[in-house]
Order: C-alpha cells, then sequence, then structure tokens
C-alpha cells in the first residue's frame, strides 16, 4: 500500500458526525486514508462509497473493498456525483460527503505522472490517464495568449504572460515532453527574487494541472449536486489546497447558508430562496503537530456545511 498521510483526518471525522448506520461519500478516495477513518467509525449496517477517477487509487479502493464489504469503490469523477446518485436511487440519503480537492500525495510523487518537476517525467498531469489529453499535447499546441491566460486565472502567476512567451519561443525548436524541461524554461523566464522555499514553477504547474484536469469545473458541479445528495442533517466536508478552489467552496456554503438577499425583505421568502444549509464551525487548518509532521498540509483548508 503506497504511504500517503491523509490531511486535517481528525477533524474531517469530527465534521463529518458520523453516525455508525449511516451512508457517506468519499468522493475522493486518493489512497484510502479518510475513508479508513470513516470505517472505523461505521457500524454493521453502515456504508461508504468511494469515488476516484485514478485507476491506481481505484486498484488500492477495490483490494480495500475486498476485506470489508462496507466499501463499495467506484471509478468515477466526482463532477458526476448527481448523475450517479440518481442511478443509483440514492439522492437524498448521504448523510457525509467528502471532498479532498487538488492532487494527491502519491500522484506527485510519482514522476511517471507528471505532476511534479522535482524529479523528471513525462509531461502528462492527468488524473484518469485513460481520458482527456496530456499537458504535453496543450502546452505544444496552444496558442500563446491561451497559456496566459490559464496561467493567469488558474495559477495567479503575475508573470504569466512572460512565461507564456518563453514557452511558444522554445517549442519552436523542440517541443516540451518532460517535465523538468518545462519547469526550466519557466524557471528562466521568471524575473525578479525568487520566493523562499517554492520552485518558480509552482504556480504554472499547479494552473496547467487544473486545466487539464477541468477540476474547477468538477467542482463546482459537485456542490450543485449537494442540496439533492444530502439528507437532513448530512454534512458536507471540503478540504481545499489553492485559494481558486477555497473561493468557490466559501461562495457556496455562504449562499447556501443565507436568504438569498435579492429577496431578503419580501414579506415570504420562496423556498427556494431560503437557506438549505447551516454552518456548524469555522475554516479549519492543520495544528503545527500535524505541519510537522506533514508539511504538505501548510495550505489545506477545511469547511464544513450541514444540511437543514
Amino acid at each position: 500500500m503506497d504511504a500517503h498521510v491523509p490531511v486535517l483526518l481528525g477533524q474531517v471525522v469530527a465534521g463529518l458526525a458520523i453516525r455508525p448506520d449511516g451512508t457517506y461519500l468519499d468522493a475522493t478516495f486518493g489512497r484510502g486514508g479518510h475513508s479508513r477513518a470513516i470505517l472505523r467509525q461505521l457500524g454493521a449496517t453502515g456504508r461508504l462509497i468511494a469515488f476516484d477517477r485514478d485507476p491506481a487509487a481505484v486498484e488500492a479502493g477495490e483490494r480495500l473493498a475486498a476485506s470489508d464489504r462496507r466499501l463499495l469503490m467506484e471509478r468515477q469523477s466526482f463532477g458526476g456525483l448527481h448523475g450517479y446518485l440518481l442511478e443509483q436511487g440514492l439522492l437524498g440519503r448521504i448523510d457525509g460527503l467528502l471532498l479532498d480537492l487538488g492532487v494527491s500525495s502519491p500522484q506527485l510523487d510519482d514522476a511517471g505522472r507528471g505532476f511534479g518537476f522535482r524529479a523528471d517525467g513525462p509531461l502528462d498531469m492527468r488524473m484518469d490517464p485513460d481520458s482527456g489529453f496530456p499537458a504535453a499535447d496543450w502546452i505544444n499546441s496552444a496558442a500563446q495568449a491561451d497559456i496566459a491566460r490559464v496561467l493567469r486565472e488558474f495559477g495567479e502567476e503575475p508573470a504569466a504572460r512572460r512565461i507564456a512567451q518563453a514557452i511558444c519561443r522554445r517549442r519552436e525548436s523542440a517541443p516540451f515532453l518532460r517535465t523538468g524541461d518545462l519547469a526550466d524554461v519557466i524557471a528562466a523566464a521568471m524575473p525578479g527574487p525568487r520566493v523562499p522555499g517554492r520552485h518558480p514553477a509552482t504556480l504554472s504547474f499547479q494552473a496547467i494541472r487544473i486545466f487539464i484536469n477541468g477540476e474547477l469545473d468538477e467542482l463546482r458541479l459537485a456542490l450543485g449536486a449537494v442540496r439533492d445528495a444530502l439528507a437532513s442533517g448530512g454534512r458536507l466536508c471540503v478540504i481545499s489546497f489553492h485559494s481558486l478552489e477555497d473561493r468557490i467552496v466559501k461562495r457556496f456554503l455562504r449562499d447556501a447558508s443565507r436568504v438569498d438577499p435579492a429577496l431578503a425583505r419580501l414579506p415570504v421568502v420562496p423556498p427556494g430562496a431560503r437557506p438549505f444549509m447551516r454552518l456548524p464551525c469555522r475554516a479549519q487548518r492543520a495544528d503545527e503537530a500535524e505541519l510537522a509532521a506533514n508539511p504538505r498540509a501548510r495550505s489545506a483548508v477545511l469547511r464544513v456545511g450541514e444540511r437543514l
């Protein structure tokens, strides 16, 4: 089993408020750290469904499911949450939903997946290697303006235009095929002093990965399914690592937990404009002990909502 340390584990278990006989959905199985913690809280009649679109994660989940009948592992993107629950007759029956966003440590650490740059590998970045197109295909064909837009919108990279120019200039002589090659070109294009402790290509790689996997669209689709998915009293827990993701989650929970401001002064507020969630706790971050044991938790933010 691949070594993986799940972030904010205790906070997630508390946030889900797990009932022994409940039905839960871990929509981002990864290597199963959170799922195992959920299973430890479930009784014999409890049920856990797990999603992942990464075949390596699905394989790990199927090994766990073979030894625990309460777990059902599905190769499924969390963006397809509503359709899956509708097909299975589970809308309104989920007692807890977990989304642990972004790339997992095993994915980052496997150079062959092309997510990182600390070890050279093929420039791929797909969470599901059987669908979509690898990052190399896009980097070698996209217009300079589109590359700059992706770096700016999904990576919040201040030097997006300069980096896009450098990428397009270099690919005229040779295509990009490896992560190390792209990271070197990005680093050489970066102006000014370096940010201590952060590789110059960090934001660019993050942006390209988010774009290639459609991660923000997937998140919006999943959040759009929450109202129909959760049972009364059901909990939503979302862990984000990126300000763009956290902004989407924060805005969703804010809007879900208040009356629509445009209709708030009406004598009778329409049902569709009333809150359907409450916020049982504030946003949570890793404490010093967790950060010392797992530095990758430093940017993690957990937000929790409860279905009314």
